[in-house]
């Protein structure tokens, strides 16, 4: 099994933005436990972030894992874009927030990418990446 770990806009600063929201930790660091847990499970995983909404719909579509475990951040609340890559694709994603959305900014309550996900885990920190990938294993 694969799976592909896809980090959107902003979080490329995780650690070092909003520390009471996101935590201390880098999203290296974060990457560095979640490989760790990965490897104990004999699973296979990827990581990839960037900030351009077209560089993660083409990860999508393009990605040759069995699932994705998806933090599109701020993308989470407007980019149909990123959602119809998502429905493009026979590849099932699990949308993963950090912090609890709706306990945040009105504007983070909805998001439109929800829809076409499998799941949605937040509000567990960095382990809300590991809830998501065991439920791939389940």
């Amino acid at each position: 099994m694969k799976i592909l770990f896809l980090n959107g806009v902003n979080l490329n600063m995780t650690g070092r933005r909003e520390k009471g929201v996101y935590g201390s930790e880098t999203l290296e660091e974060i990457n560095a436990q979640i490989a760790q847990f990965c490897r104990e499970r004999d699973v296979e995983c990827e990581f990839f972030q960037s900030n351009l909404e077209g560089e993660l719909c083409t990860k999508i579509q393009e990605t040759d894992a069995d699932g994705i475990v998806l933090n599109a951040g701020a993308y989470t609340h407007y980019s149909y874009a990123l959602r119809d890559a998502i429905a493009s694709v026979q590849t099932p994603v699990i949308e993963v927030h950090m912090s609890n959305v709706h306990a945040r900014d009105e504007f983070r309550h909805r998001s439109v990418i929800s829809e076409v996900c499998r799941g949605t885990v937040l509000g567990f920190g960095k382990k809300s990446y590991l809830l998501a990938a065991e439920s791939f294993l389940l």
